[in-house]
C-alpha cells in the first residue's frame, strides 16, 4: 500500500512552524517537511503528521483558526510518486 499521512499546507513559513509545534504541544508527531508537488500553492513547506491523528489536528486548526491555511490533505506515497487528496 505504501506511506500514508496526512499534510497541513500554509502560505507562510512562520504559520507552518507555529503549527507544527502547536501540534508537538499536544503529543502529535509532527515535522516540517516540503510540500507535496500536488500541492502547488503555498510556502514550500508543509506540517506531516500521521493520519490516525487527524481528529486532534482539525481540533488544532480549530484553535488557532489560521487564516492562511490552504488545506489538509491525505498523501499516499507508493514509492515512485505521492497521491494526494483533501480531506
Amino acid at each position: 500500500m505504501g506511506d500514508v499521512y496526512g499534510v497541513a499546507a500554509f502560505r507562510s513559513r512562520q504559520q507552518v512552524l507555529r503549527f507544527e509545534a502547536a501540534l508537538r504541544h499536544m503529543g502529535v508527531p509532527a515535522r516540517v517537511v516540503s510540500t507535496p508537488r500536488a500541492i502547488s500553492m503555498g510556502c514550500g513547506l508543509s506540517v506531516r503528521f500521521p493520519m490516525e491523528y487527524l481528529t486532534q489536528v482539525r481540533a488544532a486548526l480549530a484553535a488557532a483558526n489560521p487564516g492562511n491555511l490552504i488545506g489538509l490533505y491525505r498523501v499516499q506515497y507508493d514509492g515512485a510518486r505521492a497521491q494526494v487528496r483533501p480531506v
